[in-house]
């Protein structure tokens, strides 16, 4: 650990700085939006959501390569599978025309498979790699502006509207009695959602990033009555795992996302299944 810390305040490797600087900020983004996908119950929409990005971003450098459209970034072609799935899951929660577990399924495989897809017809090798699972240690300043922007947008958000969407996680049908807007709130959930799973997609992949928005907050809700006490130790649960894993992925040279990750599932999971056993 003394190594990591020197490492840390070495001039030379500023990445450490940025990766540490980017779990503080990010943990912000899934303290806020964790709980309440934990509360509502959508951590499969959520799943679905991320997953189906890698089609965006196999679409996205196909084109780039293929037909030269140096615009067309992967990052921009993850925002929008990711809206477009977030748009689809949404509609089909609000009409109830189909069966919602199956439109969440196909959403999430079609996403997947459409991924797989274009990247084999991409003209260059593309490792698919740094996008099913990131690498925090790559992040930018740039990545850092847009993680402090997303949290600000997730504040005022929270601030407007919580309790709106308060009613809607604990009771969405006394919530639409009450003449709440259920489908809307609904739908600003899910984009928020895609929103927060593109922006943080360099950070943990497409794979990874549902864990951070649920984990945490699955956590959390152990310790705490209410929603807004539950963001606030949300977020502290996950600033804390994100130090610990950039810090042990230095120490030892593993994934910092991976890392991350299994830390907090070992904490959530073993005393589940502890208790199951006594």
């Amino acid at each position: 650990m003394a190594e990591f810390w020197q490492a840390f305040q070495d001039p030379g490797f500023p990445f450490l700085r940025y990766a540490l600087a980017a779990g503080l900020l990010s943990s912000v983004a899934f303290g806020i939006l964790g709980p309440v996908i934990v509360a509502r119950r959508i951590s499969f929409v959520a799943g679905s959501i991320s997953h189906s990005m890698l089609g965006g971003i196999g679409l996205a450098l196909f084109l780039r390569h293929q037909l030269g459209w140096s615009w067309c970034t992967p990052g921009a072609g993850a925002l929008a599978a990711a809206l477009s799935s977030a748009a689809v899951i949404g509609a089909v929660r609000t009409r109830r025309g189909e069966r919602e577990d199956t439109v969440i399924a196909a959403v999430w495989t079609v996403g997947m498979a459409a991924g797989v897809l274009f990247l084999s017809l991409t003209p260059v090798f593309v490792d698919p790699m740094s996008y099913l699972f990131g690498n925090i240690l790559l992040l930018t300043r740039n990545d850092l502006w847009m993680i402090a922007g997303l949290d600000a947008l997730l504040l005022i958000v929270v601030l407007l509207l919580y309790r709106p969407l308060l009613a809607v996680c604990f009771d969405e049908e006394f919530a639409r009695i009450r003449g709440l807007n259920t489908g809307a709130l609904s739908m600003l959930l899910f984009g928020l959602t895609a929103l927060t799973v593109a922006l943080l997609l360099p950070m943990v992949g497409t794979v990874l990033v549902i864990a951070l928005l649920t984990l945490p907050a699955a956590l959390a809700g152990r310790f705490t009555k209410h929603l807004w006490s539950m963001m606030i130790a949300a977020a502290a649960v996950s600033a804390v795992f994100a130090v610990a894993g950039v810090a042990l992925s230095a120490v030892i040279d593993i994934p910092s996302g991976a890392a991350i990750v299994l830390l907090l599932g070992a904490v959530y999971l073993i005393p589940v299944l502890l208790k199951r056993r006594r």
